[in-house]
């Protein structure tokens, strides 16, 4: 089994979704943090401890999280040491780039899985690093999916 590292949720009201998620099962959360990509700006959260961590986005209509369509499981996050040799591979396997954030200086891309209603990102391992100084400082360092 591979392992991945996050799963996704994007959410209308990220701080709602925040609460519900402490009150129902005690998520610790590393705050909210606004970002940019492309002409999307959007809204963030990731649990504090993991892996597994929980992500959450609230994204605006038409961006690749556009949470007006209402809170839905969006992807499962893995760590890789190529995204475009894993993005290859999955392109290859019938699960083409959904959205890549590469043209935006991001390394990363989302694949589409039809038979599961989520998209697998493939997150370059270079981002490891300032991930966990910015949601655990102190985490453990967390396999790439392309080590196994």
């Amino acid at each position: 089994m591979t392992s991945f590292y996050h799963i996704c949720f994007v959410v209308p009201d990220v701080e709602r979704a925040m609460a519900d998620l402490t009150r129902a099962v005690g998520v610790e959360w590393g705050g909210v943090k606004d970002d940019q990509v492309g002409e999307w700006a959007y809204r963030m959260a990731f649990s504090r401890t993991g892996p597994p961590y929980f992500e959450l986005i609230e994204g605006p209509a038409g961006s690749p999280w556009d949470s007006t369509l209402g809170a839905r499981c969006d992807h499962i996050g893995f760590w890789t040491k190529s995204v475009d040799d894993s993005a290859g591979r999955l392109a290859a396997e019938g699960y083409p780039v959904d959205f890549s954030g590469c043209p935006f200086g991001r390394r990363y891309s989302y694949h589409r899985v039809e038979s599961l209603g989520v998209r697998l990102e493939m997150m370059d391992i270079s981002r490891q690093v300032p991930f966990l100084a910015t949601w655990n400082p102190g985490g453990a360092a967390m396999p790439a999916f392309d080590d196994h």
